[in-house]
């Protein structure tokens, strides 16, 4: 196996995203879509793109990179950032920071554990971190589009419509998960209103290419593309600690042994990760495993790593 060496200012991403496209075309087991949202499930599995962002908001892509997704979970980081942002630590008060060990949707460690949440990526902890950035700004959704927009380059970032009609028609366990956690005193704005401000969120559609660039701030330990800061290095750190141990539902371990790097998934098929220092990342392919993370994308990740030689390992 030869290893890649590559630079921060590295001109061979493109032959290595090249090859990682060759190999995860032969695959022969993709995973399946995300079935109980059905505005996902006619997603085909076998459809992959992957891009990579330098610090200087340099890109390379590959595949099906420009092709916008369903960015589900992977708000969950920039949301998490934008509270951190306006509101420091305090909400770390309502929300833990540890891996549950239970499906991202699971309504059994609230009960045991007074209504918070283990951390901010499983359904119940983002559901807290919505709350506080809507009360914070007035509207959570619309503050988070206007800082992919402005993180990614693209004005035209919208949510699908649609996809958040059938998230609210089946999101039963979410409006479960909120009202639990309002009987706690863990929720501050109205169920309804938070639910209508997570399915707006979560139905925000963006590609590979634009999701690489609007994570860029972790890789440079807090500061946004127009150079001013948004997260302090420890803020940055924080969150990429979190994404490494959190980032990946109940599969957190196995990505880290993997990977190596802090990431990100969403039942859209994505995942973003982050190389502080040096680039971040998104990769997309819509078939999932048993735990909610694309197949091909977790397979990608790991031949980049491999191949690069970069990791935080």
């Amino acid at each position: 196996m030869v290893i890649m060496a590559v630079s921060s200012s590295s001109s061979t991403f493109q032959p290595v995203l090249d090859r990682i496209a060759a190999e995860i075309e032969n695959m022969p087991a993709r995973g399946r879509p995300a079935d109980y949202i059905p505005a996902l499930a006619a997603c085909d599995p076998r459809r992959f793109g992957m891009a990579v962002a330098e610090l200087d908001g340099t890109v390379y892509g590959v595949g099906d990179w420009r092709q916008p997704l369903s960015t589900q979970s992977l708000t969950k980081v920039f949301t998490l950032a934008l509270v951190l942002a306006g509101g420091g630590d305090a909400l770390w008060e309502r929300v833990g920071r540890e891996p549950s060990g239970n499906p991202f949707n699971s309504l059994v460690q609230l009960e045991y554990e007074n209504g918070i949440p283990r951390n901010p990526f499983i359904n119940a902890g983002a559901l807290v971190v919505t709350d506080r950035l809507h009360t914070q700004t007035g509207d959570a959704a619309g503050t988070l589009l206007d800082f992919l927009r402005a993180e990614s380059g693209n004005a035209q970032l919208a949510s699908n419509k649609d996809v958040a009609a059938s998230e609210a028609a089946h999101g039963d366990r979410n409006a479960a998960l909120g009202h639990f956690m309002a009987s706690y005193g863990n929720i501050g704005n109205p169920v309804p209103t938070l639910l209508d401000q997570y399915f707006r969120q979560c139905s925000i559609e963006a590609s590979c290419a634009d999701l690489a660039l609007a994570t860029g701030f972790l890789a440079r330990h807090g500061i946004r593309a127009d150079g001013t800061r948004l997260l302090t290095s420890s803020q940055a750190k924080q969150v990429n600690a979190v994404m490494l141990t959190c980032g990946t539902y109940d599969a957190a371990g196995e990505f880290a042994y993997r990977v190596g790097l802090p990431g990100k998934s969403g039942v859209g098929g994505g995942i973003i990760a982050v190389v502080p220092g040096h680039c971040t990342l998104c990769v997309w392919s819509p078939g999932l495993d048993e735990r909610g993370n694309s197949v091909a994308g977790v397979a990608a990740l790991e031949r980049f790593t491999t191949l690069t030689g970069l990791s935080v390992f």
